[in-house]
């Protein structure tokens, strides 16, 4: 297959993914600002956890569906795939996800400096240390499972998009009140550039990379049998 069109299926799949888990949190904000009840946390973790499913059973075929820079690095750390396309899967990954966050700009002008489009800050009173903890432990899980469902040929077929966009959900619902369960640098990046929005904004790339890496060095080592290059 071309490798213009794993690239191409990163950037569709994060701007999907970056879209409709930004965009619902803008949405709760404008249904609150209308005096409706919003989705809330519920709301916003459940359409998060349905795109990622979505976006996995259109795109893994193509791509492997990473959508998500934290899967690529620990997939180049551990080997799994070449530097040279590690790199351009995560520079597709950002340009999607930067075009939704410009997207929801437009859609959503007055969610830009009151909920930042979307993007993740940390809850008051949560230190710096906090929320790379709780973003490490919710990714580890995250890409652990990617590991066991996706990349385990062992793994059952057909059910891997619903384990893992079920871990989403629920990271996003246990991280939403102190890091706000990003799990993927992506999906924080794409609306922060676009509501300038970057206070501790390394968080989110320090906790979903640990995480990712200490995920797939425990697999490796506990799990796996045979793995080859991607």
């Amino acid at each position: 297959m071309n490798a213009y069109k794993k690239y191409m299926a990163e950037f569709v799949g994060t701007f999907a993914l970056v879209f409709i888990a930004a965009g619902s949190v803008c949405a709760d904000f404008y249904l609150r600002q209308a005096g409706g009840q919003g989705l809330g946390l519920l709301g916003i973790s459940i359409a998060f956890g349905i795109v990622v499913i979505a976006v996995i059973y259109a795109t893994s075929y193509v791509s492997g569906s990473h959508v998500n820079p934290a899967v690529t690095i620990s997939f180049w750390i551990t080997k799994r795939m070449e530097p040279n396309t590690a790199i351009m899967y995560i520079i597709s990954q950002i340009a999607g996800a930067s075009l939704a966050g410009l997207a929801l700009k437009t859609l959503f002008p007055d969610a830009a400096k009151t909920v930042y489009l979307g993007t993740c800050v940390l809850a008051p009173g949560v230190s710096i240390a906090r929320g790379v903890l709780m973003e490490f432990i919710i990714s580890f899980l995250l890409i652990f499972t990617i590991y066991g469902t996706l990349v385990d040929k062992r793994a059952s077929a057909g059910f891997a998009g619903v384990a893992v966009g079920l871990v989403v959900l629920f990271g996003a619902m246990i991280g939403g009140t102190i890091s706000g369960g990003a799990m993927n640098p992506a999906r924080v990046f794409g609306p922060a550039i676009a509501s300038g929005q970057f206070t501790h904004h390394y968080v989110w790339w320090i906790g979903p990379i640990l995480g990712g890496i200490a995920a797939g060095f425990v697999y490796d080592k506990l799990f796996a049998e045979k793995r080859g290059k991607a």
